[in-house]
């Protein structure tokens, strides 16, 4: 019995593993879901990263100190990249919808040059299968995820500046 309890977990766990495994390599580009930006028009999110730039998302919340501090501490970088044109930065919220119109009205105050989409229903944050923000995905110049990133420390925008900046200059 001891025997077959082992043989069928080790079976379950390394199913689980290989799943796992396959879940996070077939993620490479972003899925086919549809998001609202703040005014209310529709953005295919598989679309995004298609521009021949760098793109940079990054998933926020109203709620979230160190989300709202990294977006604002990238204002300048991201105004310079736009400015090269060498990346696009988007800022997906995943507040619910009661949220909106206190999103709008932070994203205007904070005077972000972003490209803001709403992630409602939180559909986008599942399909890429991480648990909270903020979060950064680097998308390089054809269209696949390269870098994936949790959390925020001051300074790891300067991290991110040399990431986006070498995938810019590659050819």
């Amino acid at each position: 019995m001891k025997k077959s309890f082992l043989v069928f977990f080790f079976l379950l766990v390394g199913t689980m593993l290989q799943y796992s495994f396959k879940e996070r390599v077939a993620m490479t580009s972003l899925p086919n879901i549809t998001l609202e930006d703040i005014n209310g028009q529709k953005v295919n999110v598989s679309e995004l990263g298609k521009s021949g730039r760098v793109t940079v998302i990054n998933f926020w919340a109203t709620w979230c100190t160190p989300c709202k501090k990294e977006l604002t501490n990238m204002i300048d970088m991201a105004a310079d990249w736009k400015e090269k044109n060498i990346a696009d930065v988007i800022a997906i919220s995943i507040d619910d919808s009661r949220q909106k119109a206190k999103i709008k009205t932070y994203v205007d105050g904070a005077k972000w040059p972003y490209t803001v989409l709403l992630d409602q229903n939180q559909e986008l944050k599942r399909a890429l299968n991480f648990q909270t923000v903020p979060y950064t995905i680097i998308i390089n110049k054809d269209g696949k995820i390269v870098d994936t990133h949790q959390g925020y420390t001051e300074g790891d925008e300067f991290e991110l500046q040399e990431k986006v900046e070498k995938l810019a200059a590659a050819k």
